[in-house]
């Protein structure tokens, strides 16, 4: 089992850039494979990114292709969400969660942080 805490997240113009940090305890971090998700209210947790252990496949979802970048730091047992040209649309909690595969699917995640909010005003 891996605690993940978020940070990074808050309040933005449309067009505006954050970097989310995910940030895990425990020596296995770098066994791990890693991912983003987040929750507008009212709203399914949808998939925004995932890495693997190693850094070297990623993954995203359709809406944040292009604008976000995924990555992470084994030696600092953190891995980041670069979120640029950031709409309305993606105001929502975010939350990182911890697997053993990269995958969009929220059932591969064992260990999930708290969350850290977004929020895009226009």
């Amino acid at each position: 089992q891996v605690r993940l805490v978020e940070s990074g997240g808050g309040l933005v113009q449309a067009g505006g850039s954050l970097r989310l940090s995910c940030s895990a305890s425990g020596r296995t971090f770098s066994t791990y494979a890693m991912g983003w998700f987040r929750q507008a209210p009212g709203k399914e947790r949808e998939f925004v990114a995932a890495i693997d252990w190693n850094g070297l496949i990623t993954y995203y979802a359709d809406s944040a292709q292009g604008r976000f970048a995924i990555s992470r730091d084994n030696a600092k047992n953190t891995v980041y969400l670069q979120m640029n040209s950031l709409q309305p649309e993606d105001t929502a909690v975010y939350y990182c969660a911890a697997g053993r595969v990269a995958s969009a699917a929220k059932g591969e995640y064992n260990d999930w942080g708290q969350g850290t909010q977004v929020t895009v005003s226009s």
